[in-house]
């Protein structure tokens, strides 16, 4: 593979290959991977800590003999103690970026969605665009295109009849009183996506689309995440109203994920995050 252009003459690359081709497993990452570095640098202070290093890409395609695909990225020197404050800091800051400033972000009009259908693992995850940015338009991408689609996929009869009939026509009713915007998103964060790179936080392997900053949160239960990192991050985004009754909503797609993924012990759980999700709008009066 020929990679043109590289930012040092000493660039260390990272190589991934997969047989499916390039369009289903690496061009969405590449693409995200781009979307999340422009995003993390839109308000870089002096304070390299502070920024979020993302892997650069240099290139991605299938291989001449048919046999699978490759992507070609920055190699990350993953050493050091994380410092969880800066971390913090430094994801509210890519939240916050505002994507009709960063036109090389991909999304200029400032909707949900992303510019291409990528994958979260192996499972397929669509991201067309809303027809606009407003917390509705949330509601409405969330509701067909995250838990909506992984329940259609999971095939289970109970967990379809929690989110068809109890949740999905009640969902607007966790949104209300707040504003949702367009969050640049990693996607899939848990542990072992999260690292520490030449004294900065790093994050790769994402599912990356625009949508509410809460959605990321939805695999905080194994990202070890401390008080450290939150307080950095409310220092930037206080926490809403609310937040904690939609959590489990959130927890519910990368649940849901799970099982599609890997099997049987990850339905009870996704089943208990929807039951708690109809729990929290039958106490609301939804």
């Amino acid at each position: 593979v020929d990679v043109s252009e590289p930012p040092t003459p000493n660039t260390s690359f990272f190589v991934k290959s997969s047989r499916k081709t390039a369009k289903e497993m690496f061009e969405g990452e590449a693409f995200g991977l781009r979307a999340m570095f422009e995003c993390s640098r839109a308000d870089e202070g002096p304070d390299p800590t502070e920024s979020l290093h993302i892997p650069q890409v240099f290139k991605w395609g299938d291989f001449s003999d048919g046999s699978g695909s490759y992507i070609v990225m920055e190699y990350l020197n993953l050493a050091g103690q994380r410092d969880d404050y800066a971390f913090g800091r430094a994801m509210a800051k890519m939240h916050l970026a505002d994507p009709a400033k960063i036109p090389m972000a991909g999304n200029p009009d400032g909707k949900f969605g992303f510019i291409m259908d990528n994958t979260i693992g192996d499972t397929p995850q669509p991201n067309p665009f809303t027809s606009g940015g407003t917390t509705d338009d949330w509601v409405a991408f969330y509701r067909d295109h995250r838990i909506g689609h992984q329940v259609m996929l999971a095939g289970d009869a109970y967990c379809d009849k929690l989110w068809n009939n109890d949740i999905a026509p009640r969902l607007g009713a966790l949104f209300e009183g707040i504003t949702v915007k367009p969050s640049m998103l990693h996607g899939d964060l848990w542990s072992g996506n999260i690292g520490s790179a030449n004294g900065s936080p790093s994050i790769y392997d994402p599912a990356c689309y625009w949508g509410h900053h809460e959605a990321e949160w939805g695999m905080s239960w194994c990202a070890g995440l401390g008080q450290s990192f939150w307080d950095g991050y409310r220092s930037l985004i206080p926490q809403d109203e609310g937040f904690l009754e939609r959590k489990p909503l959130y927890d519910a797609y990368h649940r849901l994920n799970r099982y599609n993924l890997f099997g049987d012990e990850y339905i009870g759980p996704a089943r208990g995050q929807l039951e708690s999700v109809i729990r929290t709008l039958d106490k609301i009066g939804a």
